[in-house]
Parts: C-alpha cells; sequence; structure tokens
C-alpha cells in the first residue's frame, strides 16, 4: 500500500511541476501580459496541492527506505535534499514573486531574470524527479535494470 500511495504522490508532484512549467514557457512565449498574470495565480493554487503531494512522496520514500543501502535507493535519497531545497528556496519563492509582478504588470528584467531562474531550477526538479521515477521503477521490477 506504501508503494502505491508514494507513486501515485511521486507521480502527481512531477506532473504539476510539469504543468507549472510547460504552462509557464507557454504563456511567456505567446501569451498576453494578463494570461501571463492568471498562469501565475493558477500555479500558486496548484501549491495546495503540488506541496502535499511531494510531502506523502517524501515521507513515504522515507519510510520505506530508511535501511536501504542499495545503490537505487541511495541514488534516491542523495537527490531528495537538491529536489526539496531546490523547491522551497527558489521555485516556491520564485512563484510568490512573479504572480506579485504578474498581476501588477510589471514585465520588466528583474520579473524575466527571476523567470529564467524559476525555469532552470524547475526543469533541474523535473530532472531530478524524473530520475527517482525511473529508479523507483527499476526498484520496484516495472522497468529492467540496466
Amino acid at each position: 500500500m506504501k508503494t502505491r500511495i508514494h507513486a501515485a504522490a511521486g507521480g502527481l508532484g512531477f506532473l504539476m511541476v510539469l504543468i507549472f512549467w510547460t504552462s509557464t514557457v507557454i504563456s511567456e512565449t505567446f501569451a498576453t501580459g494578463a494570461d501571463v498574470a492568471v498562469v501565475k495565480s493558477a500555479i500558486l493554487m496548484g501549491m495546495f496541492i503540488l506541496i502535499p503531494a511531494l510531502i506523502v512522496a517524501g515521507g513515504s520514500g522515507m519510510a520505506m527506505g530508511a535501511t536501504r543501502t542499495d545503490p537505487l535507493a541511495m541514488a534516491k535519497k542523495r537527490r531528495m535534499p537538491v529536489i526539496a531545497g531546490n523547491g522551497l528556496l527558489i521555485l516556491v519563492p520564485c512563484a510568490f514573486f512573479l504572480e506579485g509582478r504578474a498581476s501588477a504588470g510589471q514585465f520588466d528584467t528583474v520579473f524575466y531574470a527571476v523567470q529564467a531562474v524559476e525555469l532552470f531550477a524547475g526543469a533541474l526538479n523535473l530532472t531530478l524527479m524524473g530520475l527517482n521515477i525511473r529508479d523507483g521503477l527499476r526498484m520496484t521490477g516495472r522497468l529492467s535494470k540496466r
């Protein structure tokens, strides 16, 4: 049961970050400033889904892997502090800052610099979360170990 909860929460977290990242790129590239503001507001609202999902994924992963020392489990354990720190220290503050700026119509150099940082940090988290999903599938035997 823990495995399914962990997989569902981790998958939901990955999907939410992917939706946030993709909607940001699309709105920044093709939409108006008002549309960007709506996207930034929606991302903040989505945090009410993302953050609990990541807490459940992290907690269940720690519970299941507490005593594991195999290479795949250890790789996942090394990635998690980076994912969590990146999210809490970079992505969440960027989301609040960018939403405030977008809502005020302030699309200046500072906005775009912070937006670039957020996109880079989001891409990093997507990569690390994807690697954790891959390793989790290998650990459960659902993906061949190469």
